[in-house]
């Protein structure tokens, strides 16, 4: 099933599926401490981000695919400067999760809440979700003011649900129901 472009796009960004060439602008961020702090993950190594993106790649040809990875780019000058996703995690009952991330260099710009809401209006609008969720650590605030920017709302937070290298790691829960995101 074809993702239609205009789905893909918004104000200075577009979506598009990765490449395997997008490893050293993935890696550009994915190496740096301060991106990957409230991530079990990172900061990557040159072949976690060459694995990272066989990920992706393989999960492009799963059918059917439930990953949708794409490469964050600006449209002035075609860079990627981030991921977002969208993960369907149950096609019976219609629920998705998205994520995003971005070069540093860009944070508090934007960038991550337009990503969000296109991963949000492709979830809704082209996959038919009925609700889609977020996660991150609480202490990330920065990461929680885009999800309640994008029409989110908190649900809860999971203690100590994830290691990371700092220890055990509390996760707040966010969601938009399709209801909510055709009101606003």
């Amino acid at each position: 099933m074809k993702i239609p472009e205009h789905l893909l796009s918004i104000e200075r960004l577009k979506l598009r599926e990765m490449k395997e060439s997008d490893w050293k602008e993935v890696h550009d961020y994915a190496s740096l401490e301060i991106v990957c702090q409230y991530q079990p993950w990172g900061p990557n190594t040159i072949q976690d981000t060459r694995t990272f993106i066989e990920e992706v790649l393989a999960d492009k040809k799963m059918q059917p695919r439930t990953r949708f990875m794409f490469a964050i780019v600006l449209l002035d000058d075609n860079r990627l400067i981030g991921a977002a996703e969208l993960n369907i995690r149950d096609s019976q009952h219609k629920n998705g999760e998205i994520g995003y991330i971005v070069h540093p260099d860009l944070w508090g710009k934007g960038i991550a809440s337009e990503a969000a809401k296109l991963m949000i209006q492709l979830g809704f609008t082209h996959f038919h979700l009925h609700r889609i969720q977020a996660t991150c650590d609480p202490n990330n605030i920065a990461s929680s003011r885009v999800l309640e920017k994008v029409g989110m709302k908190r649900e809860g937070v999971l203690r100590e649900s994830i290691m990371i290298k700092s220890g055990w790691r509390d996760t707040a829960i966010y969601s938009v129901l399709e209801s909510e995101y055709h009101e606003r």
